[in-house]
């Protein structure tokens, strides 16, 4: 069984591995918490929810063949917990910007990004979790004080099936206070944010990717409809997840994540750290490998927007339409679609803006398209620079909900210029927990490149190649977005 905490919801499927298919899925709606401040939280309770209902919803015929369980969720979110287990505030999400003041403080006493990249790999940024714990300190003094154990939400989510509370680190590298190369807490940062040494003894012990985390209790076992004995496996961020669930587990490959954030990752059989800027995150893969990132805050809420500005909300086929009445670069109209602030590249304060309007191409196609190019160029500047640091790639697998848009799809392949691969299932990271879930059973027989051999390349459906035309209209597209995003830095 794979299980996704998502953002916007939680999912699930059972993999068959002996007939290689999804026998059942299910899934539950999330609300989010959030305000003009930058605040997005959610409450820990409502995900407990959310797996009870997804589980409801499966064939208790089916649950009952269950053997190992693996969980992926959203990254970053701070779950912090008292001595006794219970959550003592609302979880900050990844995509909250209220702690960019926290972010200066922890770099200003750790001597600057140069020094974070240099010893610890990544610089500190308002989504990772270590800012939100100084944000708790900062802002709520009081409740800091019961702080006992320091969770990110696949954590939690695994706590609460099997009592026991750790990390590995896949996830853990999302942080911001783990050392990438020796996979291990790094004290010194602990200590700019809490001197008094307490915070280390906060936070989980650390296991590797192909461990497990122990069994579901009877208990829950019994509340989920799940047999007794299900092996829960160490699990992982999202998107470490949805590089295993798109085979992402070899050098070559690039993933994109088309989802309310968008990511852009790829395997490495070493840390690969951006030491210019740190807009590469240097994350450890829950394969035992890396996963050097590029994340995005703007995607699919991006275009949430503009449907709903539209009166279209969730139409697909409207959305489709849309974008086969409009061409290559929206007749001009080009869009910086930083809505919520921005991560990659660093503007946390930044708003969205369009350029090239005029009295001809002030359409509703055309400002659709634009939010979905400026969407894949804001990646493809990630894509850079990752190729700067040396890596190369010979295709793209395609992951997430933008991945069922056939136009969105080909606009990737021709900006990027490279092949899209899609998968069967949207659904990648959900699907890619399952298969860790595979690897704790079957790891003293199969790697995970031999199981994802096995069971994910027969699951990719088709190719889509790059059109030659668009590929050399879009490089100039591209172009004009690169000086966008130069301009209005000064803005923001």
């Amino acid at each position: 069984m794979g299980i996704d905490l998502g953002t916007q919801s939680l999912k699930i499927v059972i993999y068959d591995p002996c007939r290689k298919m999804i026998i059942a899925s299910s899934d539950a709606p999330l609300p989010i918490c959030q305000d003009i401040s930058g605040k997005s939280e959610q409450q820990a309770s409502w995900w407990i929810d959310a797996l009870k209902s997804a589980c409801d919803q499966l064939p208790f015929q089916i649950k009952q063949t269950v053997k190992s369980i693996a969980v992926s969720g959203q990254q970053h979110g701070f779950v912090p917990l008292d001595s006794d287990g219970n959550v003592i505030y609302p979880v900050k999400l990844w995509n909250d910007t209220t702690t960019i003041q926290e972010c200066g403080q922890i770099r200003e006493a750790y001597g600057g990004d140069s020094e974070l990249l240099r010893k610890v790999g990544n610089t500190i940024l308002p989504g990772y979790t270590i800012p939100k714990v100084l944000w708790l300190k900062n802002n709520h003094p009081d409740i800091y004080r019961k702080l006992a154990c320091i969770l990110l939400p696949h954590d939690y989510l695994n706590y609460y099936l099997t009592g026991r509370q750790v990390m590995e680190c896949g996830d853990a590298s999302g942080t911001g206070v783990l050392n990438i190369r020796t996979r291990f807490w790094d004290k010194e940062l602990l200590n700019c944010i809490d001197p008094d040494g307490g915070l280390f003894d906060c936070l989980p012990e650390l296991i590797n990717a192909d461990s497990a985390v122990g069994y579901v209790q009877p208990v829950i076992a019994d509340t989920l409809g799940l047999p007794s004995g299900v092996k829960v496996a160490s699990g992982g961020g999202d998107n470490m997840m949805a590089a295993i669930g798109t085979g992402n587990v070899r050098e070559g490959i690039a993933t994109v994540s088309l989802g309310t954030s968008s990511t852009l990752f790829a395997f490495s059989e070493t840390a690969v750290i951006d030491h210019k800027d740190g807009a590469v995150a240097a994350f450890c893969s829950s394969t035992n490998g890396w996963l050097p990132l590029i994340c995005s805050l703007n995607c699919a809420n991006g275009k949430k927007l503009i449907e709903t500005l539209f009166g279209m909300d969730g139409d697909h086929l409207a959305f489709e339409g849309l974008l086969r009445t409009s061409s290559v670069g929206s007749e001009g109209v080009l869009t910086l679609p930083f809505f919520d602030g921005e991560r990659s590249p660093y503007l946390p304060d930044a708003q969205g803006s369009v350029f090239g309007l005029n009295s001809h191409n002030f359409t509703r196609s055309n400002l659709m398209r634009s939010m979905i190019e400026g969407a894949t160029y804001t990646l493809k500047m990630g894509f850079d620079r990752l190729t700067d640091l040396g890596m190369s790639f010979d295709e793209i697998r395609l992951t997430g909900g933008g991945s069922l848009s056939q136009i969105w799809v080909q606009i990737v392949a021709d900006v990027f210029n490279r092949p899209v691969l899609l998968m069967d299932s949207h659904n990648g990271a959900a699907f890619g927990a399952a298969i860790q879930a595979l690897w704790l059973l079957e790891n003293e027989h199969q790697n995970i490149v031999s199981l994802c051999n096995e069971h994910v390349e027969q699951r990719l459906t088709s190719r889509i190649e790059p059109n030659a035309l668009s590929v050399k209209k879009y490089r100039l597209e591209y172009q004009r977005f690169v000086r966008a995003v130069s301009t209005v830095k000064a803005f923001y």
